[in-house]
C-alpha cells in the first residue's frame, strides 16, 4: 500500500474516530467532552482534503469516506447533543447527567426534534457527493458549520459569563427553532464560498483571509458565542461576495 496515498484517508478515519468518541460522550451526557472531540474531528476533516490536494491523491474513495465520517461527526453527534439539551427541564443539568434513559414512562417526544439535524446532515452530504456545482464552492451551509454551532452550546453554558446567552440556550423553543433553521440552511440553495485553500496567495484567497481575520477578532471578543456569529458572517460574506463580485 502506498503510504502517501493513504495519508488523506488516515486523516478522514481520525475524523470518524473523533466523531465516534464524541457520540459516546454525548450519550453519557458529557457534552463538553463531546464538543472537544467534534472540534478535533472537524480539524481532521479540514486537513484531509487539503492533504489530498497537496499530495495530488484525490479519489472517489476519499470523497465517499469523507462524507461517511462527516455523517457521524457533524450529523449524529449534533443530533444527540440537541436531544440531550431538549430533554432536560434545565439544560445546565445535562452537563452532569447520567446516560440516556429509555424507560417508557420517562420518554419525552419533543427532544427527538433535535434528530432532524442528523437527517438534514445526511441528506446534505449525500447531495453534495453527486452535485457537480459544489466542486470549488458550497451550496447550503456545510455540515461542519452547523455542527460547530450546536456543539458550541454546551461550551457556552459551561464556560462563558454571558448570562443572557445561557438564558436563551435554556429555552427549549429556541433549540427547536435552531434545529429547524440549521437543517434548512444545510440544504438551502444558498451559494457559499469554500474555505479550501489551493494556495496561500492574497490574490486568490482575499475573501478567505478577511473571513479568518474577522473570525479571530470575534473569538477574542465573544469566546464560544463567536461560533454562531462566525457562521452568520460566513453567510453574509458569501452573499455579499456574490452580489459585488469582489
Amino acid at each position: 500500500m502506498n503510504f502517501k496515498k493513504s495519508i488523506p484517508n488516515i486523516l478522514t478515519l481520525l475524523n470518524l474516530l473523533s466523531g465516534t468518541i464524541a457520540a459516546i460522550f454525548a450519550v453519557q451526557g458529557e457534552l463538553v467532552l463531546a464538543a472537544y472531540f467534534v472540534f478535533l474531528g472537524i480539524f481532521f476533516d479540514f486537513f484531509d482534503g487539503f492533504a489530498a490536494r497537496l499530495l495530488n491523491v484525490q479519489g472517489e474513495l476519499g470523497k465517499q469516506l469523507d462524507s461517511l465520517a462527516d455523517v457521524v461527526t457533524s450529523g449524529v453527534v449534533p443530533g444527540i447533543v440537541l436531544y440531550q439539551l431538549l430533554k432536560t427541564k434545565n439544560t445546565l443539568e445535562i452537563l452532569n447527567t447520567e446516560i440516556i434513559s429509555w424507560e417508557p414512562q420517562k420518554i419525552e417526544f419533543l427532544p427527538f426534534v433535535g434528530l432532524f439535524i442528523t437527517l438534514a446532515a445526511a441528506y446534505r452530504l449525500a447531495k453534495f457527493n453527486i452535485d457537480e456545482r459544489q466542486t470549488s464552492s458550497f451550496i447550503g451551509l456545510p455540515t461542519p458549520g452547523a455542527s460547530l454551532v450546536v456543539l458550541s452550546l454546551p461550551l457556552i453554558l459551561e464556560f462563558t459569563s454571558f448570562e443572557f446567552a445561557a438564558t436563551i440556550i435554556e429555552n427549549k423553543w429556541f433549540l427547536v427553532v435552531l434545529t429547524l433553521v440549521l437543517s434548512f440552511l444545510m440544504n438551502a440553495e444558498i451559494p457559499l464560498f469554500s474555505l479550501k485553500f489551493k494556495n496561500f496567495t492574497w490574490k486568490d484567497n482575499q475573501l478567505k483571509f478577511v473571513f479568518l481575520m474577522c473570525t479571530m477578532l470575534l473569538v477574542v471578543a465573544f469566546q464560544f458565542i463567536a461560533i454562531s456569529l462566525v457562521i452568520l458572517l460566513y453567510i453574509f460574506l458569501s452573499l455579499f461576495y456574490k452580489e459585488n463580485k469582489l
